[in-house]
C-alpha cells in the first residue's frame, strides 16, 4: 500500500511540473514578472496626490475660483495627455466672494513630463494648456499655458 501511495504522489508532482513547465513554454517572450513597466506621468493636484484622468481638477487652489470639471480624457500617455471638459471660473464681480461661477468649454494638454520633486521616481506632468474652443473670460487669451505645481 505505502508503494502505490509513493507511486501516486511522484506520478501527481511529475504531472505539475510537466502541466508548469507547458505553460511557460507556451508563452515565449512573456516578460518576467520582476519585468518594470513603463507608467504614464500623473497630475498632481494641491493636496500633492497624483492622479490619472481625473474628472475634476482644481486650477486656483488658494481660493477655488477656477477648476475643469467634466474632463474627458481623449489619451494619457508617456509625453502628453488630452482632454475636453469645462473650465468654471468666478468672475469675481464685484469681489470674489460675492461673484458668479461661469462654464468655459477647454480642450486640455497636459505636457512636459519630468521627475516629480517630492517622489523623483515618478514622472509628471509640468505644463498645463487649456484651450478655450468659444467664449472664454474676460482678459484670458484663446490659448492659455499654465505651469504646474512641483
Amino acid at each position: 500500500m505505502r508503494h502505490i501511495t509513493r507511486t501516486a504522489t511522484t506520478l501527481c508532482a511529475a504531472l505539475g511540473l510537466t502541466a508548469a513547465l507547458g505553460t511557460a513554454s507556451a508563452a515565449p517572450g512573456a516578460p518576467p514578472s520582476t519585468a518594470r513597466q513603463a507608467k504614464a506621468p500623473v497630475l498632481v493636484d494641491c493636496f500633492w496626490h497624483t492622479r490619472v484622468r481625473p474628472q475634476a481638477f482644481l486650477l486656483a487652489c488658494g481660493d477655488g475660483n477656477s477648476r475643469l470639471v467634466s474632463l474627458h480624457w481623449k489619451s494619457w500617455g508617456s509625453q502628453s495627455a488630452r482632454a475636453t471638459g469645462v473650465n468654471v471660473v468666478n468672475d469675481c464681480d464685484p469681489y470674489c466672494a460675492a461673484g458668479h461661477f461661469h462654464p468655459y468649454a477647454v480642450v486640455v494638454k497636459l505636457d512636459h513630463p519630468k521627475a516629480w520633486k517630492k517622489n523623483p521616481k515618478v514622472q509628471h506632468y509640468s505644463r498645463m494648456v487649456l484651450t478655450y474652443t468659444g467664449a472664454r473670460p474676460e482678459h484670458f487669451p484663446r490659448v492659455l499655458p499654465l505651469p504646474l505645481w512641483d
